[in-house]
């Protein structure tokens, strides 16, 4: 539902918002490393790269070890207030890390990465 929220307040569908939302978390991407995360086609990747890249959101930079590879990353110069949505969250959740020690947060980390592969597994066997 956050990110349902966010993409309407950003003026996203939800496929834009969670490809932001991927490039926040795991860093700058390339088309195809990005149709990976979100098993869409290559073709629909490069219309979702366009739209976000129209709206100054994201950019598409050439790779410094291959001059071939695009990477796309979120614009450092994105339009002015959507930091803003993002930050309050993000203070939030500061503040809750706080509460646990590294050790129960890598057991947090842990359980995540874990149940991620199960539902990533999942999804696929749905897929086929």
């Amino acid at each position: 539902m956050h990110h349902s929220a966010m993409g309407e307040r950003l003026g996203l569908g939800m496929t834009e918002e969670k490809a932001l939302d991927l490039l926040r978390r795991l860093g700058p991407l390339t088309a195809g490393e990005l149709a990976q995360h979100t098993r869409l086609a290559p073709a629909t990747i490069s219309g979702l790269i366009d739209r976000l890249e129209s709206r100054w959101l994201v950019r598409r930079v050439r790779d410094t070890k291959d001059r071939r590879r695009v990477i796309v990353e979120i614009n450092p110069e994105q339009p002015a207030g959507f930091g803003e949505l993002l930050q309050p969250f993000a203070a939030t959740m500061a503040h809750l890390y706080e509460r646990y020690t590294d050790d129960e947060l890598a057991l947090i980390l842990d359980y995540l990465h874990r149940s991620t592969a199960l539902r990533r597994e999942a999804t696929e066997a749905l897929i086929g």
